[in-house]
């Protein structure tokens, strides 16, 4: 249903072009800090690297922290721009058209985000080109008998994300092409030029838009497989380690990937609400589309927690040694137990409940603080499945052992986040975070019914 006043074409490009036409006055101030605190970040990770990883709290046997923690989770952060973008496309959904694109720019900076945890988690990112197996010019000890491993999660990993990546950013680009055209038009030097070259000739003829849609259709289609696909094999990272038997679990893949889905659907949610209060677009993200969300997000939400429970039911049902000793851990061991708590406290109870109040899904600082919550509770999962895991693989208890991040740890995982809103903000400069030619189009297709005595807003369209 379409509760917004009526649009007409020259408002909708005047307002939604008002973040690359004319830069507010706070921009330069917010990009200046965000830029800082990435700044400092870099030169923490470039510290550790050359002081190694005495630096951190890392240690024998827990091996993976903070960094790959992180990676699990910007790498959940980039299944919103597919699940709103793609499977919402294909649907039809009209709620989904100020959402898209925002999603989708979130999808490849949290990619690239995520992509550098493993890169500084390694200690000596230069010798990563050793995964890269398939260049001939990768100087591999072949006299030593040192031969590349392609079973290796660490080949899985870059070849999925980067086809995600690739395929993402694909989408992108084709979503833009009808807005470079506008910004081509309305621009003037450079600017003009290079929105030009982006452009590719876009006239908005018949044959052209026919083009568009239908490669926007198969690229959703395509997407999806590799959607899916994506977060199993970060999944299997943990299922295939041989000496974790608490990761052997068969379940890990769809657990990851419905959990993906809750924390990015929640971050895009936050996004719109953001982009909502600093740009003034009352007029395109309204109260509908952010309920929509939230009533998505009850669905995923429970659907997760589904996961979850059986996950947990499952690790006691072996009745292994291993497993039973990290579910010890995590539930009867502080501080392990009260994080337990709260990370199910936030990721399921505290927003769920929220979200059937139809007042509270309306609310738009009541739906930031639910989104927030549930991406602390999303990233305190990763951390409680992978930590606890390591701390108690070992089978004599001497063997066991905690673990404190360190401060380095922690300025280079908020410098991951200030990342990714810098990136935001620098490309809300560059392209319209709302698609112009979905926002036209579906005030073409707006109209009124009357039920009975009442008219109601409505959307029309001939399939």
């Amino acid at each position: 249903m379409q509760e917004g006043k009526p649009l007409n074409s020259k408002q909708v490009n005047r307002e939604l072009l008002v973040s690359i036409l004319n830069s507010p006055k706070w921009f330069f101030g917010a990009l200046a800090v965000l830029g800082f605190i990435v700044l400092v970040a870099m030169s923490t990770a470039g510290f550790m690297i050359n002081q190694g990883f005495g630096v951190t709290g890392l240690n024998r046997p827990v091996m993976w922290g903070f960094f790959i923690t992180n990676f699990v989770f910007w790498i959940g952060i980039s299944h919103a721009g597919v699940m709103l973008s793609a499977i919402l496309r294909l649907s039809k959904a009209e709620w989904r058209r100020p959402a898209t694109r925002a999603a989708e720019i979130l999808t490849v900076f949290s990619l690239m985000t995520a992509m550098t945890m493993p890169l500084i988690h390694t200690g000596r990112p230069w010798r990563t080109v050793y995964w890269i197996y398939t260049l001939p010019f990768v100087p591999y000890d072949y006299a030593r008998g040192i031969w590349p491993n392609i079973r290796t999660p660490l080949v899985w990993d870059p070849s999925a994300v980067y086809t995600y990546l690739t395929s993402s950013i694909l989408f992108v680009l084709i979503a833009l092409i009808p807005d470079f055209a506008v910004l081509r038009d309305r621009t003037t030097g450079i600017s003009h030029r290079i929105y030009g070259m982006l452009a590719m000739g876009w006239q908005g003829n018949a044959r052209q838009w026919k083009l568009q849609i239908i490669a926007g259709v198969l690229l959703s289609a395509l997407i999806l497989p590799v959607f899916v696909s994506v977060h199993s094999i970060v999944s299997w990272d943990f299922g295939m380690a041989v000496s974790v038997k608490s990761w052997h679990s068969t379940i890990f893949a769809p657990y990851f990937v419905v959990g993906a889905v809750h924390s990015g659907v929640s971050a895009v949610a936050l996004v719109l609400i953001i982009l909502r209060y600093i740009y003034g677009w009352q007029n395109y993200i309204r109260h509908e589309h952010i309920d929509a969300l939230a009533r998505l997000l009850i669905v995923v939400a429970t659907g997760w927690f589904y996961f979850f429970v059986m996950e947990v039911i499952f690790g006691f049902y072996g009745r292994e040694a291993d497993e039973i000793a990290v579910r010890d851990l995590q539930f009867m061991v502080s501080p392990w137990n009260i994080w337990m708590m709260i990370f199910v406290g936030l990721t399921y109870f505290a927003p769920v409940a929220i979200w059937l109040s139809k007042s509270a899904r309306r609310n738009l600082w009541i739906m930031s603080l639910a989104c927030i919550i549930v991406n602390i509770g999303m990233w305190l999962e990763r951390f409680l499945i992978i930590v606890p895991g390591l701390a108690r693989k070992q089978l004599l208890t001497f063997d066991w052992y905690t673990y404190r991040p360190s401060s380095v740890e922690w300025i280079i995982i908020i410098g991951t986040f200030a990342l990714v809103s810098m990136l935001m903000l620098t490309i809300a400069r560059v392209v319209p975070l709302i698609p112009l030619y979905d926002i036209k189009e579906g005030e073409i297709l707006r109209t009124e019914i009357k039920i009975g005595r009442v008219t109601v807003p409505a959307t029309f369209r001939e399939d």
